[in-house]
Formats: structure tokens, C-alpha cells, sequence
């Protein structure tokens, strides 16, 4: 099926022009992940989401302009916006784990920010305690003895990819409580 009928059709609705178009187009937005993404998982999301998307926006679609190219920024714009998601999640991570070091506080926090920065941290402390068995022994050994996702993996018996899901998890937890303690807080 040529490319601009494909379109039409896709644009109509069509889940044969939908499937001839992922055929056509799934390994080269798959190989162009893969020079952006880390791994083979992260590379796969990207090439679902891309084509979720496509299909979401089939309507907006021109015939004249090149599908191929289109699916290359789609592609593009999913890893940034990845990329800025874990960013964001790492600076997140470490304004709570310098919040977290006592040594920080003393040294760069004036009493109140200190006697927060304790209240903060006594938080945390109960936080992580009443994390799930896995997610708090992964996260304490990640954040407290500063194990790899590799050392941790081993040591757990997992895989790296369940010690990075465990900490997301534990992130993603903590994060909702403290912002719940942050708002609670400042009112």
C-alpha cells in the first residue's frame, strides 16, 4: 500500500492501514530508539507509545507530508520527554537525600531549616520503614549503602530491572508523602 492512501485510510480509521503502517515503519523507529535509549525495554515503550500515539492523532495526519519523518520526531519527542522525566525524578531524589544527610544540615541549614530538615527526616525514616519488604531493602541498600542496581541485584537474587522498578516504586511513594508533608507544612 503506498504511503499517502495509507495515510487517507489510517485517517478514516483503518486498522489495515494501521497494521500495514507499523509493519512498514516498526523496525525503523525501533533502530532509531535504540541510538537514544539504554535499553532493549526502553526502546520497545518508546516504538508502542510512538504508534498509540499515531493512532490517537490519525486524524491530524496530512497526505503530503512524510510519515516516515513524522514517526522520526514522535520517536525523538517520546525519549526527551523520558529523558526530562527521569531527570526530574533524579533532582527530586537528590533534594530529599541532601534533605536526608545530617552532615548537609549542620553545616549549610540555619536552626529552623535544621529542626525541619530533622522532622523531615525522622518522616523519611518512617516512610522507608513502612515500604515493602523488597522496596525497602532495595532502597536502603541503594540510598544508604550506596550499592549499584548491579551490587544490589546480586545481593537480593533479581534482576537489575526488578532492583530499578523496586526504587522507582519506593521514589514514586515517598515523593507523594512528602509532598503531602511539604504542603501540610507550609499552610
Amino acid at each position: 500500500m503506498d504511503e499517502k492512501r495509507a495515510i487517507a485510510l489510517l485517517r478514516q480509521g483503518s486498522h489495515e492501514a494501521f497494521s500495514s503502517i507499523y509493519a512498514t515503519y516498526w523496525s525503523k523507529v525501533y533502530n532509531f530508539s535504540r541510538l537514544y535509549t539504554v535499553s532493549t525495554d526502553d526502546a520497545k515503550e518508546a516504538v508502542q507509545s510512538v504508534f498509540v500515539k499515531l493512532w490517537e492523532k490519525r486524524e491530524l495526519l496530512d497526505e503530503e507530508k512524510s510519515l516516515e519523518g513524522l514517526l522520526f520526531i514522535m520517536t525523538r519527542n517520546f525519549i526527551f520527554d523520558q529523558d526530562k522525566k527521569h531527570l526530574n525524578e533524579e533532582l527530586y531524589r537528590d533534594s530529599v537525600l541532601q534533605a536526608y544527610n545530617e552532615d548537609y544540615i549542620k553545616h549549610h541549614c540555619d536552626l529552623e531549616e535544621q529542626i525541619i530538615a530533622k522532622q523531615l527526616s525522622k518522616h523519611i525514616d518512617l516512610l522507608i520503614d513502612s515500604l515493602p519488604d523488597k522496596q525497602k531493602t532495595a532502597f536502603t541498600l541503594s540510598r544508604k549503602k550506596y550499592l549499584s542496581y548491579k551490587e544490589i541485584a546480586i545481593e537480593m537474587n533479581i534482576s537489575e530491572k526488578a532492583v530499578e522498578k523496586l526504587i522507582t516504586k519506593a521514589l514514586k511513594y515517598l515523593k507523594q508523602n512528602c509532598t503531602l508533608l511539604f504542603i501540610f507544612c507550609s499552610m
